[in-house]
């Protein structure tokens, strides 16, 4: 195998990890869960086993990729970024089906930004620090805010 995991993280034994992918302590990767080559998952980042990552993602502390949540080639993700998938939660009562969140190649969501269920951003976008996506974002633009938009 040609990645690394630290000791102090857990990796189920049927995730999927490309070559050259760094996966750092307190980080928790469940069982189905694919992750491409020469990504970065930091310290105390989760990735659910029906979440795919693919090559050279950098996830920053404390974000947690949840079922139904795709993070194309080149995704970056902030430190707290949050990703949803249940558009209407409730205390142990799952949907039938995840909502299904992709973030285009070479994106990048900033620190505390929010991502309800079912969005897609663009390839190339740029979110805002703490901005709260609530729709699709185009690709190449920048939003911000609450709820986001575009500012350029």
């Amino acid at each position: 195998m040609t990645y690394h995991i630290d000791p102090h993280a857990i990796v189920h034994s049927d995730a999927v990890i490309g070559a050259g992918t760094r996966i750092w302590q307190f980080a928790v990767v469940l069982a189905g869960a694919q992750i491409g080559a020469d990504c970065n998952l930091n310290a105390h980042t989760l990735v659910e086993g029906e979440a795919i990552l693919g090559d050279r993602v950098t996830l920053k502390c404390g974000v947690y990729v949840w079922n139904g949540v795709i993070l194309e080639d080149d995704v970056f993700c902030g430190p707290n970024a949050t990703f949803t998938n249940d558009l209407r939660p409730r205390s142990r009562q799952m949907p039938s089906a995840w909502a299904q969140t992709v973030v285009e190649r070479g994106a990048s969501i900033g620190a505390g930004a929010i991502l309800l269920p079912g969005v897609r951003i663009g390839a190339g976008a740029m979110i805002g620090a703490g901005a709260v996506v609530t729709k699709d974002v185009p690709a190449g633009e920048t939003w911000a805010g609450n709820p986001a938009r575009t500012i350029g």
